[in-house]
């Protein structure tokens, strides 16, 4: 089992920047993390993925070269670094988790894999 909870959330001018935290606790050291997120309406949609390692990110073209994934794994913690904000980022956030062998050492970025979900921050991106 794995639990998570974020921080950070917030309202962000256009082109502005926020930082997203996630604690993690439980059975974090052979799990792959990430960030998910839903706009009102949409589906979930995925956002950046790390593997346990730290070498190996995944991005979608939408927030490429603007967002930024990284882990401390001493303090288990990921982070979502988002420069460059446009109002259609403006969603609920969720850091995810998954522990299936192949994400955790490869990384991935299917919405399955990850079955640990934590409740979500708010980001809004409005001038």
């Amino acid at each position: 089992q794995v639990q998570l909870v974020e921080s950070g959330g917030g309202l962000a001018q256009p082109g502005g920047s926020l930082r997203l935290s996630c604690a993690a606790s439980g059975r974090t050291f052979s799990v792959a993390l990430g960030w998910f997120r839903q706009g009102r309406g949409e589906d979930r949609e995925f956002v950046a993925t790390i593997n346990q390692s730290g070498g190996a990110r995944y991005y979608p073209d939408a927030v490429k070269g603007r967002f930024a994934v990284f882990r401390d794994n001493a303090k288990n913690m990921v982070y979502l670094q988002m420069d460059r904000l446009r109002p259609e980022d403006t969603a609920v956030y969720y850091c995810v988790a998954s522990d299936e062998p192949h994400c955790a050492v490869n990384g991935c970025s299917e919405r399955l894999a990850f079955k640990y979900w934590g409740q979500g921050t708010q980001v809004t991106v409005s001038s």
